[in-house]
């Protein structure tokens, strides 16, 4: 069994993406990040993401707006952002407040801003096999993740457990793509699919995005497949100093003895996340300024 290091790689994107900036002429590319309210995952995440975007030389905007704010008050935000020529990409971070949609606030952002690519436009450029689009920034991880680790998807069955918009559906729709790195044959599962282990004991690349605390066990697992296990889920755990311990979507400890290769959690698929956000920041703002 061989452990995907995301960290490592993670690491080695960022050191790539400093240099790149540096070499910018003008101003630095700058990222606004959207907070809505005091999540405390999601102040957890948006503080990683500014402390990575300095590290890069990428300049980072936060803007922390009410739990409380309203639809108009907070499109009114994401127009102003749109219109600002200081600005080259926007993120507002998941999860939002109940009262606000999501789908319309990410609909919102401008498309050649939308460095989530959870908008329209970025998710159809995706189904077109348009890379001059952004995708979502997990699923680009785990597609980097994978190229990066030696592993080649043309012709080999991967099972994505899991059909968010998120992850599940951009990562099924990137591994078909007919070019280098995809060409797959995808299968996705999700809670309604009859026969799931099965399914998933036919998988080359096994792809668990399903939420759920180490809902993969090794009985889903084929020998020598490859895990990447997206999942970050609090399970209690009285012997830790905070009350809980971090698990993925795949119970580790039974499957990764029977894995070719597989992603820790933490350390796997979330740094790449961030890495590929800053990646999709260059990318904005090359597009917009011709750099």
């Amino acid at each position: 069994m061989e452990l995907i290091d995301g960290n490592r790689i993670a690491a080695e994107i960022v050191s790539d993406l400093r240099a790149e900036v540096a070499a910018l002429p003008g101003r630095p590319p700058c990222l606004a990040l959207v907070r809505v309210g005091d999540d405390p995952a999601s102040v957890s995440y948006v503080k990683n993401k500014e402390k990575t975007a300095a590290a890069i030389g990428i300049a980072g905007r936060i803007l922390l707006p009410p739990a409380t704010i309203s639809s108009d008050e907070l499109f009114a935000l994401i127009d102003q952002l749109n219109g600002d020529p200081a600005v080259d990409g926007i993120l507002v971070q998941s999860p939002l407040p109940p009262h606000l949609d999501e789908l319309a606030v990410f609909r919102r952002i401008a498309p050649a801003k939308d460095v989530d690519g959870l908008g329209t436009v970025n998710l159809g450029k995706l189904a077109q096999d348009d890379d001059t689009g952004f995708v979502s920034c997990t699923p680009a991880g785990i597609m980097e993740l994978l190229a990066r680790s030696g592993v080649r998807l043309a012709g080999r069955h991967v099972v994505v457990i899991g059909r968010s918009l998120l992850v599940g559906k951009p990562v099924a729709l990137l591994a078909l793509q007919k070019r280098a790195g995809a060409n797959a044959t995808v299968t996705v599962c999700h809670s309604q699919t009859r026969g799931l282990p099965a399914l998933a004991r036919q998988a080359d690349v096994l792809i668990a995005a399903i939420g759920r605390a180490e809902f993969v066990t090794a009985d889903m697992v084929k020998p020598g497949a490859v895990v990447i296990d997206v999942g970050i889920n609090r399970v209690a755990d009285p012997t830790r100093k905070a009350g809980y311990r971090l698990v993925g979507d795949v119970h580790f400890p039974s499957v990764a003895p029977l894995a070719g290769k597989i992603t820790p959690v933490p350390g796997g698929v979330g740094p790449m996340t961030v890495a590929m956000l800053m990646k999709n920041t260059l990318k904005a703002y090359r597009q917009q300024h011709g750099a």
